[in-house]
């Protein structure tokens, strides 16, 4: 059975190199209770007043872990990842707690093969991800690009001649592209999600999900 959590539950934050500082520091923005750890006391003090909690400890130490009370929480963020070891030890320390939900940082797609096998529920490869992101926005054919685990890709982009001046349901966007517009921003005006009557203009920017290839496909289209 899979366990249903709260979506304000207080997050465990272990690590506060660049990664896990801005992974808390947003969580505190979005007004979660964190406690965010660090081996390290210098860090530790310096974000102390930027997210809720701050405690210096050392989670590959599973008594540690239970001293700060790892085994209350639903959701923890395994942030650490310039130590392999360290941070598949303190993954273990947390299924050993059994905290629900392990949101654990890799370097290498060998050591989030191991952070899932000790029992990580998600993986994140934020360098990785950051690469392939920034890899599609320098050929300057998209403004943002989301890509999913399934291939399944949202990106934002100004719209191909084609599609502009007509409604989405004449131009054949997914017919022909496999693509589906999902919303339009024009230039002063809120977002709002496309329809098939929706006429796009020069001025607009168009968000549009899909599989990777097709995206790819449709913003290589005549702007």
């Amino acid at each position: 059975m899979v366990e249903v959590l709260r979506g304000d539950a207080p997050v465990l934050v272990i690590g506060l190199g660049r990664f896990g500082a801005a992974c808390a520091g947003e969580l505190d923005r979005l007004d979660r209770e964190v406690l965010a750890i660090d081996d390290n006391l210098e860090l530790v003090q310096k974000w102390s007043d930027r997210v809720t909690h701050t405690v210096q400890a050392d989670a590959r130490n599973i008594d540690a872990l239970r001293q700060i009370g790892a085994q209350d929480f639903q959701v923890a963020v395994v942030a650490v990842g310039s130590s392999i070891e360290a941070s598949v030890l303190i993954t273990a320390n947390l299924v050993d707690l059994k905290v629900p939900q392990i949101w654990a940082k890799a370097v290498s797609q060998s050591h989030g093969k191991i952070l899932a096998r000790v029992g990580a529920n998600h993986v994140i490869y934020p360098e990785r991800e950051a690469g392939e992101r920034v890899a599609h926005l320098v050929s300057g054919r998209m403004l943002d690009f989301i890509r999913f685990d399934d291939d399944f890709v949202l990106a934002k982009m100004y719209p191909p001649k084609f599609i502009r001046g007509v409604g989405l349901n004449e131009s054949g966007v997914r017919s022909k592209y496999k693509v589906t517009v999902v919303g339009v921003k024009s230039p002063g005006k809120p977002f709002r999600y496309a329809e098939a009557n929706t006429i796009v203009t020069n001025h607009d920017l168009i968000i549009v999900s899909g599989t990777n290839s097709d995206i790819e496909r449709f913003a290589g289209l005549d702007r």
